[in-house]
């Protein structure tokens, strides 16, 4: 996806950049000249991953720094000590939990991190986006979704599993159709100031999203593949279609996607069945009036804090 590519003077932030599908994208941008930084939960990993990164790409322009998406006060800490402009914002990284876990806000945790933590880092770089759109004539975001979108809408009625009956499946998938309009609504917003933004599916890939799996949510998974609605990627496959959003020409200046196997999906209705639509998105998470309905109910969540 990168071959033959200059990205020097590209200012990238990654997050989720310590293994799986962030450490490959983070490696294939450094590796096409980027200025890369990883936004981390563990410094510690991040420097290790950063100095491995650097010295297997030749480029030394690799860094990480602090954030943790469900807590936004180390969201904000990260946004206000960004200097200069950004060019590319891979909002890459994602929890996937077995059991109801919340932030001190109360916040369900997936939505949370997944979305909201990833709502505020935008927001609080939409500056440095702007600058970079002016110094390079564009910038781009990539919302990192998944397939699981086809699960739940956004349940704005009860978001956070207070009332309802807690599913981590239906948790996930909310926040995955989440990510989807947020890339429609940020272009809506944005794209006057030079800024997009896609979401991608990666597609299956064992990653460590899956490490607090319990056995039914492995054996879903195996079933599913068992069945052909979906067959394992490797790493590197799974960050191709983040790489076409983020450097594929066609996507300078043209936002609002969702792309899958590096194209641009089908959209399929809300009931259609995802073992038959593995490959396309429901029209819950591209519906512009949603798009704009979860922008207003998140900038209110963030503002609480």
């Amino acid at each position: 996806m990168v071959a033959g590519l200059d990205l020097t003077g590209i200012r990238a932030v990654v997050t989720g950049a310590t293994s799986g599908l962030g450490r490959e994208t983070a490696r294939a941008l450094a590796s096409a000249g980027a200025d890369v930084t990883l936004a981390v939960r563990n410094p510690s990993a991040g420097k290790n991953v950063a100095d491995a990164i650097a010295a297997s790409t030749g480029n030394h322009a690799v860094r990480a720094a602090h954030l943790e998406l469900a807590d936004l006060a180390t969201v904000a800490h990260f946004t206000a000590s960004w200097d200069g402009p950004l060019h590319l914002l891979i909002n890459n990284a994602g929890v996937m939990r077995p059991t109801l876990g919340r932030t001190p806000l109360g916040w369900e945790l997936q939505f949370a991190t997944n979305h909201l933590g990833h709502f505020a880092l935008a927001l609080g770089l939409h500056d440095a986006l702007t600058a970079g759109a002016n110094d390079r004539g564009a910038a781009r975001i990539v919302a990192v979704t998944s397939g699981a979108h086809m699960y739940s809408s956004v349940v704005f009625d009860d978001i956070h599993f207070t009332q309802r009956a807690y599913d981590p499946q239906l948790a996930y998938g909310q926040s995955k159709t989440a990510n989807s309009l947020f890339a429609v609504e940020a272009t809506r917003r944005w794209a006057a100031d030079g800024i997009v933004a896609n979401a991608v599916n990666p597609g299956g890939v064992s990653t460590g999203l899956q490490r607090d799996f319990t056995q039914d949510m492995k054996d879903h998974l195996d079933r599913l593949e068992a069945a052909g609605v979906f067959a394992y990627k490797t790493i590197e496959q799974g960050a191709a279609t983040t790489l076409v959003a983020a450097t594929a020409p066609e996507f300078a200046h043209n936002g609002g996607h969702y792309l899958d196997d590096g194209n641009e999906a089908e959209t399929v209705p809300d009931d259609a069945d995802l073992a038959d639509n593995s490959h396309a998105v429901k029209r819950w998470a591209r519906d512009e009036a949603t798009a704009r309905r979860l922008w207003e109910v998140s900038l209110d969540l963030v503002r609480q804090h």
